[in-house]
């Protein structure tokens, strides 16, 4: 592995920041959208005002005792409750603030609020926009190509899946068509990732998924194209227990989008149905296990997801949360190895990431000028994107 010393721990107390910003700009601006979406009571709006106040100007205090996870929270924050939010791991901070949101609004409480997912309109809402019908209405035209070319299409429309002027449109050849300078992807491995999944490969794909919505559809689109043409005969799609960070898809969010294919018109029907079937048969399996919502590196994952992640051919991780927790929520050195941050994995990993915050590894030197001379903002303007393979 490499030395960490020279790889400080992401936290939010620098002026500036990008972390920074998530904890004093946009999660203040989540709370007041989370209040605008449903007609909560007082109890509710206290909850969150009161969260609200804590994040921007208090120290962080322990979960009720009677919370369902109390004593699983009192030992991940331990060394962190009572200090400022912006003077903790920034990955920490950020997942026990979406903890705390659920606490505001009941979820976990008895009560009718109860299990209510508070984003649900948020990722409701991707759904049924013309920019989602006018990305579904592209499959008839790819899933008419060879398949080698729809591969390499769906492939990327996963990839940028969560930038809503992309989509599928985006293809290989399209990025690479913006200048040499600084591409859009700043690293492909795509051509290690599908020598992993052969034709007729009697191989298990495990997909850990990142956003609902819009992200999530073109994922599911994936998983179609491998398991129809033969690249896996079965694939692990991974989610989160609960509502976490705002568009984190769950089981809920998978029927969700299996639904919306399956009423959509042409090609994306068809895919809809083929999902839809292969989960009755087992071919589709979705999983959620609990570590998907622990605010810790998959460094430390528990005994039985890895062994689930050893059985698989290939481990594709979406996503820019996930990429964190799969390398470490570190300033590490962009050149540092992704087969040396991911060589205590069990088993071949990808990861599908868009550039959104300040993580990155692998990269060559070269790239990395190229990146710092033409552009200040470049790791996390989601403008950039990459496709990492460790066998």
């Amino acid at each position: 592995m490499s030395d960490t010393v020279d790889a400080p721990v992401i936290r939010s107390d620098e002026p500036g920041s990008f972390a920074r910003s998530v904890l004093a700009e946009r999660h203040p601006a989540l709370i007041e959208k989370v209040r605008d979406a449903f007609p909560y009571g007082p109890e509710q709006h206290r909850g969150l005002d009161a969260l609200r106040d804590n994040a921007a100007e208090g120290t962080i205090t322990p979960l009720p005792p009677t919370a369902y996870d109390h004593d699983r929270w009192a030992e991940w924050g331990r060394e962190h409750f009572g200090r400022s939010w912006f003077d903790v791991p920034f990955l920490w901070a950020e997942s026990y603030f979406y903890r705390r949101l659920l606490e505001a609004v009941g979820y976990f409480a008895d009560g009718p609020w109860r299990g209510i997912d508070p984003f649900r309109p948020f990722k409701q809402a991707e759904l049924h926009t013309p920019e989602a019908e006018a990305e579904l209405a592209t499959l008839d035209d790819i899933l008419r190509k060879p398949a080698g070319e729809q591969a390499n299409a769906l492939v990327h429309g996963s990839l940028w899946g969560n930038r809503a002027d992309l989509g599928f449109r985006i293809s290989s050849s399209a990025a690479d068509a913006s200048g040499a300078d600084t591409p859009p992807l700043v690293a492909d491995d795509s051509e290690a990732l599908w020598s992993l999944l052969p034709t007729g490969s009697p191989a298990t794909l495990c997909l850990v998924a990142d956003n609902a919505g819009r992200e999530l559809l073109p994922d599911l689109v994936l998983i179609d194209h491998v398991l129809h043409h033969g690249r896996a005969e079965r694939v692990v799609l991974q989610v989160k227990p609960y509502p976490y960070y705002v568009s984190d898809a769950t089981t809920e969010d998978v029927v969700d989008c299996l639904r919306r294919l399956v009423r959509a018109e042409g090609a994306a029907a068809g895919t809809g149905r083929r999902l839809w079937a292969a989960m009755g048969d087992g071919r589709l399996v979705v999983r959620a296990h609990d570590f998907f919502r622990a605010p810790l590196p998959y460094e430390e994952m528990p005994g039985d997801l890895r062994s689930e992640f050893a059985e698989a051919t290939l481990t594709v991780f979406k996503g820019d949360l996930n990429y964190r927790r799969l390398v470490g929520d570190r300033l590490w050195p962009p050149t540092t190895s992704f087969a040396e941050r991911t060589g205590y994995f069990p088993g071949p990993v990808a990861a599908l990431r868009t550039l959104k915050s300040d993580v990155i590894v692998g990269l060559d030197e070269r790239a990395v000028a190229a990146l710092d001379a033409h552009e200040d903002h470049w790791r996390t303007s989601g403008a950039h994107a990459l496709i990492q393979v460790r066998r």
